[in-house]
């Protein structure tokens, strides 16, 4: 059985800057000290976290939306969950993240949540603060 996982984060940043955290192969291998490759446009594919993770670009909007085809290689086999990051301005100047990752295999729900949140949310929040000093 498979369960949805939503986290909302907010940063102080512009939504540019944290879109390009998320997308861009450079940043995010920077970012988490890992090797990322994540294709520009639709159809195009995604490793990251040294192939751990991979999928393919389902669709994109920079830098409001982008949509995963996403599989960590502890799933079971043929299972693929969707992940979507959605990005809004919010009022102060910073942007509000929401991501909602659908289809993941229940008994790795705990272990996916805590890997966004060290793995991304975490880590975009240090980037940030550095950026800012």
């Amino acid at each position: 059985m498979c369960k949805t996982i939503k986290q909302k984060v907010k940063f102080k940043a512009s939504p540019e800057t944290i879109y390009e955290y998320i997308a861009d192969s450079k940043k995010l291998t920077s970012l988490t000290g890992e090797i990322a490759i994540i294709g520009k446009k639709v159809g195009s594919s995604f490793s990251i976290m040294k192939g751990k993770v991979s999928g393919i670009i389902v669709d994109l909007a920079p830098p409001k939306r982008m949509v995963q085809a996403w599989r960590r290689s502890d799933f079971p086999e043929g299972i693929f969950s969707m992940a979507t990051f959605t990005l809004k301005q919010t009022s102060e100047g910073g942007t509000e993240v929401i991501l909602t990752h659908r289809g993941v295999p229940k008994e790795l729900i705990p272990d996916v949540e805590e890997s966004w949140r060290q793995n991304y949310w975490d880590k975009i929040r240090n980037a940030v603060k550095t950026q800012s000093k």
